[in-house]
């Protein structure tokens, strides 16, 4: 395993995603609607001590021990490890009722991505929302690609850890679907539209 990568946090940078996904992210979480935040694969805690200092209720878990130490160098009560496979969060969380699930460039590394959406329900009551980001894909992002011949570049195989599903607006919001989650917001990050680097897309659970 390779070290953990903190972007920064322990300089107070946020990784490199933040600078276009902050803004829209925040203009979708209300304070008095998003009570109980849950940060699933909050990496070096970086969107949860965020959150924490915008006056939000926030908490952070990862499988990564590396980037729970990082995270719990600011706030050592908010973050903890996970372990997807066991079905249930830390138990330092189980009596906490969430009411939002974020999750922000997770999902493309998952291999069992309806598992994940599962585990995001789980740890929710109805009406609760799960806010997702993944990078975008769609017709004319693939298709210049293609044409620049620049998906050898975009997929990189040779990067440890890379991205291992490539999601749209459809197929994202198909799985959502499926899984008892109804879409109630879409939002484009980074470049123009349509050539977005990333969505996010909020969901409500029926």
């Amino acid at each position: 395993m390779t070290d953990y990568k903190d972007y920064g946090f322990t300089t107070g940078n946020p990784a490199h995603t933040f600078g276009y996904l902050q803004e829209p992210l925040m203009a979708l979480l209300d304070k008095q609607k998003n009570q109980s935040i849950l940060d699933l694969g909050c990496g070096n805690g970086y969107l949860a001590t965020y959150l924490l200092k915008q006056g939000y209720n926030a908490y952070g878990t990862d499988a990564s021990a590396e980037g729970i130490a990082i995270a719990k160098k600011g706030y050592p009560d908010r973050f903890f490890l996970q372990d997807l496979s066991t079905g249930k969060l830390p138990a330092e969380l189980q009596a906490i009722k969430f009411d939002t699930v974020i999750s922000t460039e997770v999902i493309e590394h998952m291999y069992d991505p309806a598992g994940f959406i599962d585990f995001c329900k789980m740890c929710l009551p109805e009406g609760g929302e799960l806010i997702i980001s993944t990078p975008y894909h769609g017709y004319l992002k693939n298709l210049s690609l293609a044409l620049f011949n620049h998906w050898d570049k975009h997929l990189g195989p040779d990067w440890h850890g890379g991205h291992i599903k490539f999601w749209s607006r459809k197929t994202l919001g198909k799985l959502l679907n499926d899984k008892g989650f109804e879409v109630t917001d879409f939002k484009g990050c980074g470049r123009m539209p349509y050539f977005w680097k990333s969505m996010i897309i909020k969901a409500k659970l029926n």
